[in-house]
């Protein structure tokens, strides 16, 4: 059975704050566990076929390649896109900055070709 020093220590670890009372609790419950742990130890799992999922399954996900696109995709991309300037897509800033300054470069934009190959 633990005593009361090893479960202020666990507590402690755990950045618990125990009552008295929960101490009690916790001296029964943490040696309880213990024990099962033990009463582990003596079942026999030689035989018994190591899984690591209990149903087998698989990675359905497909690979991430890049494709080729046609032109005429990207022509009507570019007509669909609410603005675009000298070939790229012009969007709105994502992030908010108090300053254009703290940039260490101007913002990138977004190509054409870039954005064909990701379709």
């Amino acid at each position: 059975m633990f005593n009361k020093q090893e479960v202020q220590h666990i507590a402690k670890l755990a950045r618990l704050s125990l009552r008295e009372k929960e101490i009690k609790k916790f001296q029964k419950d943490l040696s309880a566990v213990l024990d099962y742990f033990d009463k582990l130890k003596g079942v026999e799992v030689s035989d018994v076929k190591t899984t690591s999922h209990i149903f087998g399954a698989i990675n359905v996900m497909r690979e991430d390649e890049a494709g080729s696109t046609k032109s005429e995709v990207r022509k009507k991309m570019m007509e669909l896109a609410p603005e675009t300037k000298n070939g790229y897509l012009k969007v709105k800033p994502i992030t908010r900055v108090a300053s254009m300054k703290s940039f260490s470069s101007p913002p990138r934009s977004v190509s054409r070709d870039s954005v064909s190959e990701g379709l």
